[in-house]
């Protein structure tokens, strides 16, 4: 997935410094926001592949500011993944009724990290493609 654009939305510096390593390390592109108002300026700039949503934020959750993108025409076909430490079980239809196309959980597992997060952009483009078809 190499030039891949993903945008991390995180709020713990040491979260986004292995993230974004890991991301970069296997080619993608990666920016980076610590709160839902810093997202929010990079979307007005980039438009990304993927954003990688933390479910607990600074002010806004990650949740209700995922509800807040799928219901703006600007953002609506970006695809969400939620990161959250909360991977219990109800986790992944809070998210999914959010708004996200799936969830990884944290602590992120270094090794298949960087391959999960290409195979949620394959997934979302392919369902692009299906439904211009």
């Amino acid at each position: 997935m190499s030039g891949c654009l993903v945008l991390l939305v995180e709020d713990n510096e040491a979260n986004q410094m292995l993230a974004r390593a890991v991301l970069e390390i296997e080619g993608f592109e990666v920016e980076v926001a610590g709160s839902a108002t810093e997202a929010l300026e990079v979307l007005a700039a980039r438009k990304p592949d993927l954003i990688l949503m933390d479910i607990q934020l600074p002010g806004q959750d990650g949740l209700s500011f995922t509800r807040d993108l799928k219901s703006d025409p600007r953002y609506e076909g970006i695809p969400v993944v939620a990161l959250t430490a909360h991977a219990m079980q109800g986790d992944r239809e809070i998210g999914l009724r959010a708004g996200c196309i799936g969830y990884i959980a944290k602590p992120i597992d270094t090794h298949t990290f960087g391959t999960t997060v290409g195979e949620f952009i394959r997934m979302s483009q392919g369902d692009r493609r299906m439904v211009a078809q």
